[in-house]
């Protein structure tokens, strides 16, 4: 059991009222240009990364009035994203990669008629595995029904797991954690025992893990999601972070990065996805800073500039926690 220390269980209208007495910096927004798309949205990208000497993005594209989408890769030429050519097209959503042992780890999430709600759809992660783009295949499906599955490479070479589930143990959506030896140990029951950490969402609420980053000090800085329904069933979405230390189980309180006003005004899929960001990946910079990508309304990929939410972390020890 993964049992923090004094953590404090916060909605998203505390988290949105610190964020605010804060005063955090929000700088350089852009929104992404994607070329050749025949009219479809992109959205919900993963943060760039290398593949063949070359920065590559991956988004989610589909149709304005469809769910049904893909996963592509686009490559920048001359300030625009264009589809990276002979670079596989999945059936899937909201795109996500990891390097486990220097194996590239590429994952989305594929839909499926409910199998037991006529008209309805499920959903579960896929995971696919290569040393290159070009050479992934598929490896592993997770459970019906989980979104938000993230896998990460520890300082001693086993793997941290880190888990959404849904319904009688998840509610709306709650994050687990486990460890496990190596990639060769996943496995559906693994996923599905692993222990909830307590305490960071309301059962009104709820929220997922979109991108894991390994800091200085052995832990987890976790780039992830926390959401929310108003009034009026709006949907609202803000990006948000925590740190866990895998050895102990100890982790941090969850803090918002970034809101919806301080990227670009833009497009939406529809009225009740005005509010939404979704953390897509984080860029971090010598310099303290860190670029956020992000998809904004269901319809829009941006990036802003912020700080970096993790360097307050690394300082500290382990025993020796911020909370205590």
């Amino acid at each position: 059991m993964y049992i923090p220390l004094e953590i404090t269980k916060k909605n998203c209208s505390m988290l949105l009222r610190e964020y605010e007495t804060d005063q955090k910096t929000a700088t350089d927004p852009i929104k992404l240009v994607f070329q050749d798309v025949a009219n479809h949205d992109v959205y919900n990208i993963c943060a760039p990364f290398e593949d063949e000497g070359e920065l590559v993005i991956a988004g989610r594209m589909e149709s304005r009035d469809s769910e049904h989408s893909k996963i592509v890769f686009f490559v920048q030429r001359d300030g625009l994203w264009k589809q990276r050519e002979g670079s596989p097209v999945y059936h899937l959503q909201d795109p996500f990669f990891t390097r486990i042992r220097g194996e590239l780890i590429v994952g989305g999430v594929q839909i499926y008629p409910h199998p037991e709600r006529e008209g309805f759809l499920s959903w579960r992660t896929v995971l696919y595995r290569g040393d290159r783009i070009i050479d992934l295949q598929p490896f592993f499906n997770g459970p019906d029904g989980m979104k938000d599955l993230r896998l990460i490479e520890l300082n001693d070479g086993s793997l941290g797991v880190f888990t959404r589930p849904q319904g009688i143990k998840g509610g709306r959506g709650k994050i687990g954690f486990t460890r496990i030896p190596s990639l060769s140990e996943l496995s559906l029951q693994i996923i599905e025992d692993a222990p909830l950490l307590e305490g960071q969402f309301t059962d009104e609420e709820w929220g997922g893990a979109n991108e894991l980053h390994l800091l200085s000090n052995g832990w987890v800085g976790v780039l992830g999601h926390i959401a929310c329904y108003d009034d009026y069933n709006n949907r609202h979405y803000y990006p948000m972070v925590f740190v866990l230390d895998p050895e102990t189980g100890w982790y941090s309180d969850i803090e918002l990065v970034a809101v919806r006003s301080r990227f670009l005004p833009g497009e939406a899929k529809r009225s009740d996805l005005v509010d939404v960001v979704f953390s897509g990946g984080l860029i971090r910079k010598a310099d303290g800073t860190a670029d956020l990508y992000a998809g904004i309304g269901d319809a829009e990929a941006h990036r802003i500039s912020i700080s970096d939410p993790f360097i307050k972390f690394e300082s500290l020890i382990r025993g020796g926690y911020a909370n205590e």
